[in-house]
């Protein structure tokens, strides 16, 4: 089975009077482990995508299946723990909580999942090691770089051990060498700890480091390629 299965999902918005297929009958099936992105310009249905396959959005017609859950039949008491235990999220906003610490912040989903506070601590900690971010526990948001902060909200999306990360444009706002680091991260995660990661991005340095390529045009696919094994 599949880690991510979308069967002839459309979503439609409506602009005024006029409907907008937001995405238009996509039918989609992700592997565990891979590193793949949803390419393609404005407007083409990357994010709405990305937003369904995270259970943010709801399909018109269609179903979202995630690790053998049905999103599309999900409450949103169920969707929200499916969230919190399955999926991780990184926002081009980076989406930190001001006044709390980078540690604090990269833990704040193992708190909402009743994860004790020194288990937390240890792993948050273990897990910025890793990145080579120990020495900013803590520092708050606004004292770190843009491309610090967005790497405690990897952290975030993965101190959880998710089955997939979803990143939305998250070099939008980073210089050209943040960008290359914060990649590189999350592609060394991608290949050592077998993390599924599905981006949504027009940045070229994405879609050269990507597996799996698909290009998404008016809510259609218009093509799906894989790049390297």
């Amino acid at each position: 089975m599949p880690l991510v299965e979308l069967r002839e999902v459309k979503k439609y918005y409506h602009n005024g009077e006029i409907p907008v297929r937001a995405v238009d009958g996509v039918s989609l099936q992700i592997e565990q482990g891979e590193f793949l992105v949803l390419a393609g310009p404005s407007g083409s249905g990357k994010t709405t995508l990305l937003n369904l396959i995270g259970g943010l959005d709801r399909p018109d017609s269609g179903e979202v299946w995630v690790d053998g859950d049905n999103l599309s039949q999900k409450d949103q008491k169920a969707l929200s723990k499916i969230r919190r235990h399955k999926i991780g999220f990184i926002f081009q906003a980076y989406n930190l909580v001001p006044v709390l610490t980078a540690e604090e912040n990269a833990e704040f989903v193992l708190m909402l999942n009743g994860i004790p506070a020194k288990e937390r601590s240890q792993r948050v900690r273990a897990l910025l090691r890793e990145m080579g971010m120990s020495g900013l526990e803590y520092r708050k948001p606004g004292e770190m770089s843009g491309g610090q902060q967005q790497r405690i909200a990897v952290a975030r999306a993965m101190v959880t051990e998710p089955v997939i990360i979803l990143a939305d444009e998250p070099t939008a706002n980073l210089d050209s060498e943040s960008s290359v680091n914060l990649l590189n991260l999350m592609r060394k995660f991608n290949e050592i700890k077998g993390t599924t990661f599905l981006f949504s991005s027009h940045d070229e340095r994405v879609i050269h480091l990507a597996r799996r390529i698909i290009y998404l045009r008016d809510g259609k696919i218009e093509s799906d390629r894989r790049e390297r094994p």
